[in-house]
């Protein structure tokens, strides 16, 4: 869904561009930071005793399942519960 005008979007561009390198980092760090704490807060509302193998699995699957076929994401999800 697009609800930007073309000039708005360029503007709004051209304020991030004229950013450093630095801050843009930054400023993409934050927005994922506060994403994964959504997602945490999600998932904790839903399943209030999840444990942390659970928690790193619903933080994959609901940032990165759809990007992988489903064996994939079994071996990550694999992968995921032996580094906890």
């Amino acid at each position: 869904m697009k609800d930007t005008s073309i000039e708005m979007a360029e503007r709004f561009r051209s304020m991030i561009l004229a950013r450093s390198g630095e801050e843009r980092l930054k400023m993409g760090c934050s927005m994922h930071e506060t994403a994964q704490a959504l997602v945490i807060a999600s998932l904790k509302e839903k399943n209030p005793h999840l444990t942390r193998e659970k928690l790193r699995r619903g933080l994959f699957l609901r940032f990165y399942g759809g990007d992988f076929d489903k064996s994939m994401s079994e071996k990550i999800l694999t992968t995921l519960a032996k580094a906890g």
